[in-house]
């Protein structure tokens, strides 16, 4: 309940934010709360796949594209998830999530994630790879680059570890 309530006020929020280019950083504050915690009372792993999940949803926000997509039928899906947990996120603890796209290909949006505690320092880093998907398959990610009034944007070059990534998941 308190990740959808927490999804809520960021897209509450993010309508009031300045508005993103397809190279911003969505950045989220919160804190941890008693059922964010796993037996090791810390945050439970998964939830941090949660707070990502967030953390992508306030950057489409920001580039005023969330509305549209959703006006088009298209749904956000995630389509993997690396990460790298540093130090633990404990009870009460504020922290923030930073997201961005690094890169896209035909199919895929490759995000950025870099949750901080509250100190600064690195509690966890991940890659996320999603798309977009309405009536008609899978929504470009070009088309919705073109839609952020950006014209056609090329994507940035793919960063080495998410093209090992792509090639590991492309031989599957």
């Amino acid at each position: 309940m308190v990740v959808l309530l927490r999804f809520l006020k960021s897209l509450a929020v993010s309508r009031f934010r300045p508005k993103l280019d397809p190279f911003g950083e969505a950045v989220v504050r919160m804190r941890v709360w008693p059922n964010d915690l796993d037996l090791n009372m810390h945050v439970n792993s998964g939830r941090y796949l949660s707070f990502m999940d967030i953390g992508r949803v306030e950057l489409i926000a920001r580039m005023r594209l969330l509305r549209i997509a959703l006006g088009k039928g298209w749904r956000p899906i995630n389509g993997g998830t690396m990460i790298t947990f540093r130090r633990s996120l404990l009870l009460w603890e504020r922290f923030t999530v930073r997201t961005r796209i690094l890169c896209w290909d035909e199919k895929w949006f490759y995000f950025e994630h870099i949750i901080e505690r509250g100190n600064g320092d690195l509690a966890a880093i991940a890659s996320a790879r999603a798309l977009l998907r309405g009536s008609e398959g899978n929504v470009p990610p070009a088309s919705l680059i073109e839609l952020a009034g950006s014209g056609v944007v090329a994507s940035p070059p793919m960063p080495a570890h998410i093209a090992r990534w792509h090639e590991a998941e492309s031989a599957r």
